[in-house]
């Protein structure tokens, strides 16, 4: 019994914290195609291309411009500026 009570709360946290994250996620604003094309070459623009390892080398389609964070994490966001049109990329 008791064991199917700590379960319970486990689940019931686990969906709270999934609605959080799913509520903080429709508050990033996202950008189409076009609107990224008609921002290209604006010194105010900067893409972040956050695809890992096999799925960037392998990929034929890069953005030119575009940069890849040097460190793992999250850590790299400080080195920005967040005046600027941030994008980040990953597909």
């Amino acid at each position: 019994m008791r064991v199917s009570r700590i379960l319970s709360l486990m689940i019931i946290l686990i969906l709270f914290v999934m609605s959080a994250i799913i509520a903080q996620a429709d508050e990033v604003p996202r950008m189409t195609k076009e609107e990224l094309k008609n921002l290209l070459g604006s010194s105010d623009l900067v893409i972040i291309d956050v695809r890992r390892g096999q799925d960037w080398n392998s990929s034929e389609f890069k953005i030119k411009g575009s940069v890849r964070p040097a460190e793992k994490g999250i850590g790299w966001a400080k080195d920005y500026d967040k005046d600027k049109t941030i994008v980040l990329y990953c597909a």
